[in-house]
């Protein structure tokens, strides 16, 4: 069955900005399942398959670690790693609910902590990792994380955000617009960079990575449509994390919720997602 390593004993670990709460967790996992093809198919051109060694940085509650693991199979292996301990549990129980003896969890502090082999000198054939370089401090201690953690010849994968002020209605809207601007300076002011795409290019290259592949994505939904529930929902879950963060006032909150729904009444509504960079990289 997966194994949990607790040992780590971190003794502060930050709080995510989005937070940890059920409803980011069924978030995370809409999420997961609308990005999924995507995800697969940059999995299938890095050349991740059944035999394959992965390690799934920043896993969250496991979503993606699930995926890899039914890929890579009996004779693969996946080492998710995740500072969390309410998701590193979580994903120890999927783990385990579906009989899955070829996940290892890791309670791990990226900016603190080297990620764990799977046996010594043993580096892994890949490295998943989407939406993390742009919530960490510092996006070179975690490409040189991943680059120590990959065997020669291995492959790191990213989904990042390249360009996250396209997130909102077309033609935009002041409300929505103002929350856009909100959650950048929320992340900002915890470290992070919401347009993060570009520098981590830069410090693959410095660490000497070969650029393989290099891929914009960008797209757009109306409100009947599933993936309006993407952006919708993040607005709806972050508002009130950004409340709690002293960002904005209830009087602001109200104010956006209402523009959606006005928008989510109209069919001709259109939302634009935050462009994501796929990135694939080769040691």
């Amino acid at each position: 069955m997966s194994q949990l390593n607790d040992s780590n004993n971190i003794p502060h670990k930050p709080d995510y900005v989005l937070g940890t709460h059920n409803d980011e967790h069924a978030r995370l996992g809409m999420q997961h399942s609308l990005w999924r093809e995507f995800v697969l198919d940059a999995w299938k051109r890095a050349e991740i398959g059944a035999g394959s060694s992965v390690v799934d940085v920043g896993a969250g509650p496991g979503f993606a670690t699930m995926d890899l693991a039914e890929i890579v199979g009996a004779t693969g292996h996946v080492t998710a790693v995740e500072i969390s301990s309410k998701f590193t549990q979580e994903v120890k129980d999927q783990a385990n609910a579906r009989g899955l003896n070829n996940v290892n969890v890791h309670i791990v502090d990226l900016m603190h902590e080297d990620i764990p082999l799977v046996s010594a000198g043993a580096g892994f054939d890949a490295a998943w990792c989407r939406w993390v370089c742009m919530f960490v401090a510092d996006v070179g201690a975690l490409v040189r994380s991943i680059h120590g953690s990959l065997r020669v010849g291995g492959v790191a994968v990213f989904h990042e955000y390249v360009h996250y002020e396209t997130y909102g209605l077309q033609p935009p809207t002041p409300g929505i617009d103002s929350f856009t601007k909100a959650a950048m300076e929320s992340f900002r002011v915890r470290g992070g960079n919401a347009n993060i795409a570009g520098t981590l290019l830069k410090e693959l290259r410095q660490q000497g990575f070969e650029i393989v592949s290099i891929k914009p994505i960008a797209r757009s939904a109306r409100p009947h449509e599933p993936l309006w529930q993407w952006p919708a929902g993040f607005i709806r879950t972050y508002l009130p994390r950004l409340v709690e963060l002293g960002h904005i006032d209830n009087a602001f909150a109200a104010n956006v919720l209402d523009e959606l729904a006005r928008a989510e009444q109209d069919p001709q509504s259109i939302m634009l997602t935050p462009t994501v960079l796929e990135i694939i990289a080769r040691k």
